[in-house]
Parts: structure tokens; C-alpha cells; sequence
């Protein structure tokens, strides 16, 4: 069952999709998440406070105050790609979006490789999520700088800095994953909660930091970053880092549909208002800090980043007290991330795509969560830390990595849906039906083409973007070659492990997508119309 599901066709009872249903999937992940929940997933996937916090310091120092422009720019390209995915998640709301949705566009072999790519990405986004512990924990309370002391360098360039992440990041995966493990309700509480914690410390951070200001708005039309070989054109792109690292991940809603009430109708919303509600506090947020920096050439604003701006600012006690939002929201993050990582693997391995699918696919009948994929990605970053322990450049490096691995991963599903599009351009539009209430599902109608056009132009020009061999955002040494060239070499490595699995083990024959159910049919009718 591959491209079927957008040819005409007869339609089984209850689906939106068309073709031959031979298998169906069986509720094994407990509902339980309404549609905050939802909306607290994708947001905390996001989580400006943290991401903002971690690379505000990066952005400035490569492209100055003028680096907030990359923000819109984007906010406007993710935005559209969001609106596709919004489309695909009210048609299939299933576990492993970006998996089974590359799989139900373009056939199972693309979509294995795309969400073999999206698990390695999402791994490394953990780590990379954990690791921004070091940007707001020692600026709390000096003790938490444990590698050096209290009085050893806390920047994240610096060697103290670099090693004393990787032990608060590992610290940190050990809390997320047991939270995983214990169920999606106590995921979703703590999700909530943080992302409470979060909206509530970003709307705080923005109106005192607004009635703090230093300069007028005008401050971000000044191009003053390091300019290197490519001029300030080139030091604007490196700047985008932030911007694409930060607005990631609104897809998370996806990945949690089985486990969402009502995913037809909850999720498309729940990806949109995540991305815009990020997309409107992020730039409110850089803006502040901009304004409220007490100085902009010293020095302090691109080594600390915001968080040397609140505790400067705003003395020791109001800045500690905002940071430890910023610390709730570090742990929201990480925790979502994670928990997206997981559902991913869960959903390939269940159709016994990956290695070891036995045990991947399980379900703890206890807290009807798949525990053994939260540990598998809790592992993984771990590891992913510690092999990078002595290298100061682990901040850049892994997030431009992770990002750019994600934002294949993304083009693994945008470009397949251009195609079916494009086969179907008497309408551009996907197959219609209804949601839960009855009501149409999410479309973009005859703009679709339009909107998936611009949006993988976006991505891929970004992905380009993340990947270029910067020394400043991958080899700090400034001389080591194969760092300079890690973030290719590290794809074309996980992309030549993939291959090898996936024709050593014959899976293009061997995995067959199932039937995604409507949801809104209650359990005693759909158990009445399983036999016929």
C-alpha cells in the first residue's frame, strides 16, 4: 500500500484514504492527550525559551543585531512547509508521521530512508536540546558549573564549558527517560506544565526586557557581524543557524496522533499554532534582548547570549528566577523531543523495519507506553555527548547537524507530496473527508501546489545553508579538516549504513503499510464492522 492511497478508488468505511486495506492497525498507545497536550508537544519540540537561550549568543556573534531578519525569513519558509504537514496529519494521524507519510507519498523505500534519516536527527536534536542545560544552569547557580569549579569559564566555547554540557546533558536524558517510560499521561502533564512554564516566562521576559531598553528598534538594521570570505552576506546566512535550529519539530504533534483524542481534527491545528505562537514570541524575545543589552560591542552579548543580558540587567535574584523558566523549559524540550524520537522508532519498527523490531515495537502493557524506544534515544544522545566531550564546538556542530539531517527529513515528505500534487494538477488538492465532528479535513485547496512549490524551495536552499563546511560553525580549531567536513561526511556515513541494512534485509519487499482508521468511530461499531 503505497501511492494508492491518493488514486481514485473505493473507500473503506470510516477512511479518508482510498486502496486496499490489508492490514490495520491495532490501538496499542493509550489516548491520552487533548488538545493542549497536543499543542504542548509540538511547542515544547520548538521551545524558544530554550533554543533562543542556547543560540542567541551564536547569531549575534556571526551576523550582529541584523541577524534578527533571519527570524522571519524562516518563520515564513517553515510556515509553509507546516501548512503541507497540517494537510498530511488530518489524512494520516498515525505514529511515525514523517515515516509513514513519506511512505504513503512515495513507497516504502523512500520512506524508510526518510525516517532512518529523521531517527538519527532526532537523536542528535536530543542531545542537542540537553546539552543547552549549560546555558542556563550555571548562570543560576554557580555550582552547577561541576567541571572546573565555580569559577571556571561557563561559555559553551570554551573547554570547561564544552565538557561540563555533555555531564549536565547526560544527567538530564536520565530524568526525561524515566518520565518517558512511565506513560504518555505523565509525558503529557510534565509537557504541559513546562509549556506553561514557558509561555508564562516568555510573555515576563519580553515586557521587562521591553521597559529595559538601551536603543530604539532601529538597532536591527546594523550589520556588524564577522564577516568572513563570503562578506556579510555570508555571516547572515551562518546567523540563520538559530532561527533554523529553534523552529523545528512543530511536526511532534504528528508523531503523537495515536495517542491524541480526536488527531483529525486535534493535530493540524495543534502543528500550525505551535510553529506561529514560537514564531511570534521568538522574535518578540530576540527583539527585547536586542534592546535591553547594555552593551552591544563588548563582547558579552555574543559569549553570554541572553542569558548574561537577564542576570546583567535585571540583578541576581529577578534574572535567577527567569532563568529557572528558561531551565523548566530546557527539561520540556528535551522531554518532547525525546518522546518524538521514540514514537518514530516505535512506528518502522512495528511494520519490522529497523533492527531488533521485536523488541522496538513492544508496548509496555503497564504504561502503554514503548518503553525500550525511550531508552533506545536516551542512549543515543548520551552517546552522541560523550563522543563529543573535548570538542568545544559541540554547540554548533551537533545543532547544525541535527537540523540539517531534520530538515531532509522534511524534504523526504514535501517533495514526494509536490509530485502527487503535481500528477493530480486538474485540483492540486489531496483526497477530501472529514474529521471526527464530520467537518472537511485541513486542505489548501487549489494553493496547494503553490505553497508545497515555495516550501521546498525553502528547504532545500536551507538545508545547502546548514550543511556549508563553516569553520566557525563546525571546526573551532580552525585547521582540522575532517570537523570542517563532518556534518557531510557524518549523512553520507548514516546514509551508506541505511543502504546496507536495507538491502541486506531485503525491506523493500517486506514492508507493508497499513490501514490508518478513523478514529471517531466509537469501539463497539468499529468491533461490530472489523468481521464484515
Amino acid at each position: 500500500m503505497n501511492r494508492s492511497e491518493l488514486t481514485p478508488g473505493p473507500r473503506p468505511a470510516g477512511d479518508v484514504t482510498t486502496g486496499p486495506v490489508p492490514i490495520g492497525y491495532h490501538q496499542e498507545l493509550r489516548r491520552g492527550m487533548g488538545s493542549f497536550a497536543s499543542f504542548a508537544a509540538g511547542f515544547s519540540f520548538v521551545s524558544i525559551l530554550t533554543t533562543v537561550f542556547q543560540l542567541f549568543g551564536l547569531g549575534f556573534g556571526l551576523g550582529g543585531a541584523a541577524f534578527f531578519w533571519t527570524w522571519p525569513l524562516v518563520f515564513a519558509g517553515q510556515l509553509l512547509v507546516a501548512l503541507c504537514f497540517a494537510e498530511l496529519a488530518a489524512r494520516w494521524p498515525i505514529s511515525g508521521a514523517i515515516y509513514q507519510w513519506s511512505s504513503r507519498l512515495a513507497g516504502t523505500t523512500v520512506g524508510w530512508f526518510t525516517g532512518w534519516i529523521m531517527i538519527i536527527g532526532q537523536i542528535l536534536t536530543v542531545a542537542a536540546a540537553a546539552i543547552a542545560a549549560q546555558a542556563v544552569l550555571p548562570g543560576i547557580w554557580t555550582g552547577f558549573q561541576i567541571i572546573g569549579g565555580p569559577h571556571a569559564d561557563p561559555s559553551v566555547a570554551s573547554p570547561t564549558g564544552a565538557q561540563n554540557a555533555v555531564l549536565l546533558g547526560c544527567l538530564l536524558l536520565v530524568v526525561t527517560t524515566v518520565v518517558n517510560i512511565l506513560g504518555i499521561r505523565q509525558m503529557a502533564a510534565a509537557t504541559s506544565v513546562g509549556v506553561t512554564v514557558e509561555i508564562v516566562g516568555v510573555i515576563a521576559l519580553v515586557l521587562v526586557l521591553f521597559f529595559l531598553p538601551e536603543r530604539g528598534p532601529q538597532v536591527v538594521a546594523h550589520a556588524t557581524g564577522a564577516a568572513g570570505d563570503g562578506g556579510y552576506f555570508g555571516a547572515f546566512l551562518a546567523s540563520s543557524l538559530m532561527a533554523a535550529y529553534v523552529m523545528v519539530g512543530f511536526d511532534s504533534a504528528g508523531e503523537l496522533a495515536e495517542e491524541t483524542h480526536s488527531p483529525r481534527r486535534t493535530t493540524p491545528r495543534t502543528i500550525l499554532r505551535a510553529l506561529i505562537i514560537s514564531g511570534v514570541g521568538g522574535a518578540l524575545l530576540i527583539l527585547a534582548g536586542l534592546l535591553a543589552a547594555s552593551s552591544l560591542t563588548d563582547g558579552n552579548l555574543a559569549a553570554g547570549g541572553l542569558s548574561w543580558v537577564l542576570t546583567d540587567r535585571l540583578g541576581g535574584v529577578l534574572g535567577r528566577l527567569l532563568l529557572c523558566c528558561v531551565a523548566v523549559a530546557v527539561f520540556a524540550c528535551t522531554l518532547a523531543v525525546q518522546t518524538s524520537g521514540a514514537r518514530m522508532i516505535y512506528s518502522m519498527a512495528r511494520e519490522g523495519a529497523l533492527p531488533f523490531h521485536r523488541h522496538l515495537g513492544k508496548v509496555s502493557a503497564r504504561t502503554g507506553a514503548p518503553i525500550i524506544t525511550s531508552v533506545v534515544v536516551g542512549v543515543g544522545a548520551a552517546i552522541a555527548l560523550l563522543v563529543n566531550v573535548r570538542q568545544s564546538a559541540i554547540f554548533t556542530a551537533l545543532s547544525s547537524l541535527c537540523i540539517a539531517m531534520l530538515y531532509l527529513a522534511y524534504l523526504g515528505v514535501t517533495l514526494p507530496l509536490l509530485v502527487a500534487r503535481l500528477r493530480r494538477r486538474d485540483t492540486g488538492r489531496l483526497p477530501d473527508g472529514v474529521d471526527e465532528t464530520g467537518r472537511p479535513l485541513f486542505s489548501l485547496g487549489r494553493w496547494g501546489i503553490v505553497v508545497n512549490t515555495l516550501a521546498v524551495l525553502f528547504q532545500v536552499g536551507m538545508t545547502v545553508n546548514l550543511l556549508w563546511p563553516r569553520t566557525e560553525i563546525y571546526d573551532l580549531t580552525q585547521g582540522t579538516w575532517w570537523l570542517q567536513w563532518s556534518a557531510l561526511l557524518f549523512i553520507g556515513l548514516s546514509l551508506a549504513v541505511g543502504a546496507g541494512y536495507f538491502l541486506a534485509r531485503r525491506l523493500h519487499r517486506r514492508i507493508e503499510l497499513r490501514h490508518v482508521p478513523h478514529t471517531h468511530i466509537e469501539p463497539i461499531a468499529e468491533a461490530v464492522a472489523e468481521p464484515a
